[in-house]
């Protein structure tokens, strides 16, 4: 079953003409940039820690700022790696340190969704420009030799394979690069919310004044 599978996909993909090699190559691109994301954001869920969040936060609404630092330093959470960020600059510009830190998450999160977007753009432009090569084919060939109704026929097959081909790459791609979008605003609203919380209890003490003291 999966030989006559793939002998088919061959089939269809010879049959679509020269079009089909780029299309291919967008193909292999989405695959490789779908897999990459999968897996850094299993690996960032891996590294959440809500727990660990809330002990930074107990020590600073304490007054402990030595050992809310202490606590941030040891968390991969990427969240409290930002509150940690901040704090270690807090002479200087706490509120600037925490937005350089999560522009850094953010920076991470969001890589390669641009290119996503250009796949969702392209692989229907090489679609369409599949389905007029193919056309142009089947109009050029007409009255030229016996084999003319065939050499229609072929066209218009190469016009609806490319096009299908190219919608079905965008389709396949605009799904997943919506849910990288839903993740990474949630991230941003996350780090974003961290992040007036730490100046707002490091308000209360003081700690965002210059010349404190841990």
């Amino acid at each position: 079953m999966p030989a006559m599978l793939a002998n088919v996909v061959v089939d269809l993909f010879i049959q679509g003409g020269p079009i089909m090699y780029p299309i291919a190559v967008v193909t292999v691109f989405a695959i490789c940039i779908f897999i990459e994301r999968v897996f850094w954001w299993l690996r960032f869920s891996a590294k959440r820690s809500v727990k660990q969040l809330d002990e930074v936060y107990e020590k600073l609404e304490a007054g402990n700022l030595a050992q809310a630092i202490t606590q941030a330093a040891k968390s991969t959470d990427p969240v409290v790696r930002m509150i940690h960020h901040g704090l270690n600059h807090r002479h200087t510009s706490m509120q600037g340190a925490l937005e350089v830190a999560a522009g850094q998450e953010l920076r991470d999160a969001g890589r390669f969704l641009s290119a996503m977007d250009t796949i969702v753009t392209l692989a229907p432009l090489l679609g369409l420009l599949g389905t007029v090569t193919g056309i142009m084919g089947s109009f050029t060939s007409i009255g030229s030799s016996e084999l003319a109704v065939e050499k229609v026929t072929g066209g218009i097959g190469e016009a609806l394979i490319a096009t299908a081909a190219g919608l079905g790459i965008a389709i396949g791609t605009l799904v997943p690069m919506n849910y990288f979008h839903s993740r990474l605003a949630a991230l941003k609203f996350d780090l974003e919310a961290a992040a007036n919380n730490v100046l707002i209890l490091a308000a209360q003490h003081g700690f965002d004044k210059v010349g404190t003291k841990a």
